[in-house]
C-alpha cells in the first residue's frame, strides 16, 4: 500500500530507510548496530525474532489478499507427483500413472468453480506447486480467472507453477502459518490423492472441524478407491477413536461435476458445540 502523507504526518518507513541509506560512510554508520531494525535482515533472522517472523508471515498475505478483495476460497490439496495424463507414461509407478486422471478432474473442477467466482469468493487456492496443485491453478486460468498459490521453502529447488496469479503467489517459511492461510477463508476443502503433505493437510483440517474449532465446510475426497485403500475409516470408528458421525464430515466424489453438486447440496455447516462419542 502506498504511503499517503495526508493521512499520516510522520515520515514513512520507506522514507526513513531511503534516508538512512544515504548517510555519511563512517565506522559508526557501517556498524550493524546502526541499521534500522526493520531493514536489518541479520537481526530479523535471529532465533529470538521468530515470533516477529511468524507475525510477518501472517500479515503479509492477509494484507495482500484483503487489498485484492478476496474473501472466500476453494481449497485444493493434492499430490505434487501426480502427472498430467499426457505425461503419465513417465510416472514413477503404475498407480501414479492411473491417478493422472485426477489431474484433469482437478483442472476441470477449478475451471467450473472459477466460472462461478466474482473475484472475491470461490477463488481457487493451492500449494502453488506441481501435480494437482498445478492443475488447480491451471483450471482457474482456463476460466479466465485468478487463483492463489501458497508455496513453502523446501530443501530442494522449487518454483511456483506457471499458472498461479503472480500477485497472489506467496512463499512461506512456516508450515503452520501457511496452513492458517489455507483455512482462514475456506468455503470448501477438496482433497485429491497425495502423500504425506496431503494427508497432513487433510487430517489437520478434519480435526479442526471435528473438534468444533472450525465451521463445517463442504469437505470432499476425490477418489473413493484410493482413500479407502490407504485409510481404514471404518476401523477408526469401530475402535471408538473417532465417532460414526465423524465419517459424515467428508464425502467421496469422483468427478468435477459431482463435486460441484455435492457442494451445492451440502446443507448445514454450523460449527459443532458437542463432540460425538465423548
Amino acid at each position: 500500500m502506498e504511503h499517503n502523507p495526508r493521512l499520516n504526518p510522520l515520515p514513512s518507513a520507506h522514507t526513513d530507510a531511503d534516508t538512512a541509506s544515504h548517510v555519511p560512510d563512517t565506522p559508526q554508520t557501517r556498524s550493524p548496530a546502526y541499521r534500522l531494525a526493520y531493514a536489518d535482515q541479520d537481526f530479523l533472522c535471529r532465533d529470538e525474532m521468530r515470533s516477529v517472523r511468524l507475525q510477518l508471515e501472517l500479515h503479509k498475505p492477509q494484507l495482500e489478499l484483503m487489498e485484492e478483495g478476496i474473501e472466500g476460497t476453494i481449497v485444493m490439496f493434492g499430490g505434487a507427483r501426480i502427472p498430467a495424463p499426457v505425461h503419465k507414461d513417465a510416472a514413477r509407478t503404475k498407480t501414479l500413472a492411473d491417478l493422472s486422471r485426477f489431474y484433469d478432474e482437478a483442472r476441470e473442477f477449478a475451471r467450473l468453480m472459477t466460472l462461478r467466482s466474482d473475484g472475491r469468493t470461490n477463488v481457487i487456492v493451492t500449494g502453488g506447486g506441481p501435480g494437482v496443485m498445478e492443475a488447480g491453478n491451471r483450471g482457474a486460468v482456463d476460466a479466465g480467472g485468478k487463483s492463489i498459490g501458497l508455496n513453502i521453502v523446501l530443501p530442494h529447488e522449487q518454483a511456483p507453477n506457471e499458472y498461479v496469479t503472480p500477485e497472489l503467489c506467496f512463499n512461506f517459511h512456516y508450515f503452520a502459518i501457511r496452513k492458517m492461510h489455507f483455512l482462514m477463508r475456506a468455503q470448501a476443502i477438496c482433497v485429491f490423492p497425495g502423500g504425506f503433505g496431503t494427508l497432513d493437510e487433510m487430517f489437520e483440517s478434519l480435526t479442526l472441524i471435528q473438534t468444533g474449532r472450525m465451521e463445517c465446510v463442504p469437505f470432499l475426497l476425490f477418489g473413493k478407491e484410493f482413500w479407502e485403500d490407504i485409510i481404514n475409516w471404518e476401523a477408526l470408528a469401530d475402535a471408538g477413536t473417532i465417532s460414526e458421525d465423524d465419517l459424515k464430515l467428508f464425502r467421496f466424489v469422483e468427478t468435477a461435476e459431482e463435486a460441484i453438486e455435492v457442494i451445492d447440496t451440502w446443507g448445514d455447516c454450523s460449527p459443532r458445540d458437542v463432540i460425538p462419542g465423548r
